[in-house]
């Protein structure tokens, strides 16, 4: 592996983990790959790079629909279609509202025509990167496209957003960024997730804040267990009926012998016959 591990970490991988070999002889029917806390722009600089690229191109030939998340989707959008994320400059981070584009493919049946998805990035594929590539975008925002298909409607599914994030990811990232500002990671106290905090939250983050700066408090205190008591979460509905629906795709079209990713007289190129 190219990752340097401490020991506790690599004994955890060993008893938990299959190697990709392992993955490759066993066969799947579906794939999902995460994403990294990567904020580096240029994916060529992450110390997984190589594998991750051998793991897509293995995926794409070998597997009935893999399905990406984030980092996972940019570098698919590298790899595959030759489109480079770009940095955005401040960090998109928070939830935002979603609107369904395409009511009509099957990812999206049952799924609210608008509802909250986390974001949590530096750097993004843009719609018009996504339209180049020749990728379908199915839900979209401001922030960005977050739900998009490959060009057969089913074999590669990209999430940008983290759609899988539970209700107190974004605090323990909030807490993390502050960790990386007294480790002096970063220069700046971090700002708060958008959208994702309410005003009272927000006042004890404040007061916390003070007191660290002032040397009363240390991180110690910071007040995880009270604030998570109350966050909100507008986005795991939606989430698990579009992750459902991707499930039943699958399983509609995928062959009964591992080895083989879809059923005789399936066409790969549009496998559930939605052209």
């Amino acid at each position: 592996s190219s990752i340097k591990r401490g020991d506790k970490a690599q004994a955890h991988v060993d008893q938990h983990y299959q190697s990709f070999d392992d993955i490759k002889a066993q066969g799947l029917d579906a794939l999902i790959i995460t994403g990294a806390h990567i904020e580096e722009a240029d994916l060529q600089k992450a110390p997984f790079y190589d594998q991750l690229k051998e793991v897509i191109e293995w995926s794409y030939d070998n597997i009935t629909s893999t399905l990406c998340s984030c980092l996972a989707t940019h570098a698919v959008l590298e790899f595959r279609y030759g489109q480079k994320r770009q940095a955005i400059g401040e960090k998109c981070w928070g939830v935002f509202p979603h609107q369904v584009l395409d009511r009509q493919h099957p990812l999206m049946s049952g799924v609210n025509t608008c509802f909250d998805v986390p974001h949590s990035r530096f750097n993004e594929i843009s719609k018009a990167q996504f339209d180049k590539a020749g990728v379908k975008i199915l839900v979209d925002s401001k922030v960005g496209a977050h739900l998009c298909v490959s060009e057969d409607l089913l074999r590669i599914v990209f999430f940008q957003g983290h759609p899988e994030y539970d209700t107190i990811s974004l605090l323990k990232e909030y807490k993390r960024e502050v960790i990386s500002f007294l480790n002096k990671d970063r220069k700046d106290y971090p700002s708060f997730p958008s959208n994702y905090l309410s005003p009272q939250n927000k006042a004890i983050l404040n007061e916390f804040k003070t007191k660290l700066l002032d040397g009363e408090f240390n991180i110690n205190d910071f007040p995880e267990a009270l604030i998570s008591q109350t966050l909100g979460n507008t986005w795991h509905d939606a989430t698990s009926g579009i992750i459902n629906n991707w499930i039943g795709c699958v399983y509609q079209v995928t062959h009964e012998d591992i080895n083989k990713p879809f059923m005789d007289g399936i066409d790969p190129n549009d496998p559930l016959n939605l052209k």
